[in-house]
């Protein structure tokens, strides 16, 4: 799956909202906290974590892609 930012980032915990991962800021703070998310393959705790372009992350068996130009739109 990817989603698509207009900015030069997006930080982690939003862009797991973007993605449908969770419901809201709250779920996405404990699930990255507890170390439950990977972002290009190493654990990451800081829910404030800026994500790139071609930067990916997963959570639940669920792999996201972020690209810049365009969105925020999720394909």
């Amino acid at each position: 799956m990817e989603i698509k930012i207009r900015d030069e980032y997006i930080r982690l915990g939003q862009a797991m909202k973007l993605a449908g991962l969770v419901e809201n800021g709250v779920e996405a703070k404990d699930v990255i906290t507890d170390g439950e998310v990977t972002v290009n393959g190493e654990t990451e705790t800081r829910r404030g974590k800026k994500l790139l372009d071609g930067d990916s992350f997963s959570y639940g068996g669920k792999t996201v892609t972020v690209r810049a130009g365009g969105g925020p739109t999720q394909e």
